[in-house]
């Protein structure tokens, strides 16, 4: 006669396969990024539809690449093998995603307001607003 598996064997067999169809760390990474691309739309709605488009990629981007350097940098490799530390994980790829759309936008933000300035015209403004050194005037 077989031996009847305990509820936790099975319950954790359970635990293993649904982490396995969420994507693991994958799945981890993935939510975080897509909950920090909402909290930022909604706080910075796009004015358009290209907008909302590079606000999406933008704030998946900073989240996954921030958030992978983040945990390189601050050696947090070992907090993925229990749950606790993949859920700590989800949320410094959540944070790292906050500030990546509205640094875009603060960039695209000023290109938009040089459009007609050739690369000469903002090299003089760099020098004036870094103290650089002045040089000649153009004309």
């Amino acid at each position: 006669m077989a031996e009847p598996a305990s509820s936790s064997a099975a319950a954790g067999a359970a635990g293993a396969a649904a982490w396995k169809a969420a994507g693991g760390m994958a799945g981890v990474a993935g939510g975080a990024a897509g909950l920090a691309t909402i909290v930022v739309m909604l706080m910075m709605r796009p004015r358009s539809a290209s907008e909302w488009a590079v606000a999406l990629i933008c704030t998946v981007v900073s989240s996954i690449a921030g958030g992978a350097w983040v945990v390189q940098y601050l050696d947090l490799h070992r907090w993925v093998d229990g749950y606790v530390g993949m859920v700590a994980i989800g949320g410094v790829i959540f944070a790292c995603g906050l500030p990546g759309w509205a640094l875009v936008r603060a960039v695209f933000a000023a290109i938009e307001r040089r459009r007609s300035a050739d690369i000469l015209d903002l090299a003089d403004e760099a020098r004036r607003r870094w103290g650089g050194s002045s040089g000649k005037k153009r004309r």
